[in-house]
């Protein structure tokens, strides 16, 4: 169910995936772009504003402070009214190498990957349950599917987001509510910038087509590309000695 006027939400408003779903989503619609340096959104903005959305505004939201996650949902419906489309777009890749020896290195990636978003998620579950209407999008990953060795730290906290959307998506079952879990294989981007792209690579562009599509198709998940998941059920049955040699 959509709410007609409803807003567009992007928490994590610099994210390419998340700005390129707001692009397409943007035509008639108020955006909202949940960032930390809010301020500094002119650009993303102006790009929201030229694909066509009616309004787009900027809110101050540092997804690691959990303590100012309902304050910034409150701020955002008493000032926009009731969200439509909140897309969880935020989340570090982080140094697999040094959180391997530095304990604050990979409870910092966990902390941002998974925890902070099972305290957004809780929240906007609840306020979108009272709405008795809206869609959440949380970005899960192939990392998460099968936990490789070359990016334990990364995977296990995909790994752990995608358990918690997949019941969180369970729970919310008839309520109105419905969540769209992406899993995306490597994505070619600011985030891997460096790296050598994995097999079955997409785009900051293709992984927002995908979304927005199964948003349109009222779909629970989407695997992008989608020839990831037969790959992948294959690979669960790979024997462990030949698994954790795989790269990245």
């Amino acid at each position: 169910m959509t709410i007609a006027q409803g807003s567009i939400v992007i928490f994590g408003g610099r994210s390419e995936i998340g700005l390129e779903v707001a692009r397409r989503l943007a035509p008639g619609r108020t955006v909202i772009l949940a960032a930390r340096r809010a301020g500094e959104l002119d650009g993303p903005r102006q790009a929201v504003l030229a694909a066509g959305a009616s309004a787009v505004h900027t809110v101050e939201f540092d997804a690691d402070d959990l303590d100012i996650h309902e304050r910034v949902l409150e701020q955002i419906t008493a000032a926009h009214g009731p969200i439509d489309v909140a897309v969880l777009a935020f989340g570090i890749l982080g140094d697999q190498s040094r959180a391997e020896t530095d304990a604050a290195h990979a409870i910092a990636v966990v902390h941002t990957d998974y925890v902070a978003q099972v305290a957004l998620l809780t929240r906007l579950a609840t306020r979108l349950r009272a709405q008795g209407a809206g869609r959440i999008v949380v970005f899960s990953s192939v990392a998460g599917v099968r936990v490789r060795r070359a990016n334990y730290v990364y995977g296990s906290a995909k790994a752990g987001l995608d358990g918690f959307a997949s019941g969180l998506a369970d729970a919310l079952h008839g309520s109105g509510v419905s969540l769209l879990l992406v899993r995306p294989g490597f994505v070619i981007g600011r985030m891997t910038e460096g790296m050598s792209p994995a097999p079955l690579s997409s785009t900051a562009d293709q992984v927002a087509d995908a979304t927005v599509r199964a948003l349109g198709r009222g779909r629970g998940e989407v695997w992008v590309p989608g020839l990831l998941r037969p790959v992948f059920f294959g690979m669960r049955l790979l024997p462990r000695a030949i698994w954790r040699r795989l790269p990245r």
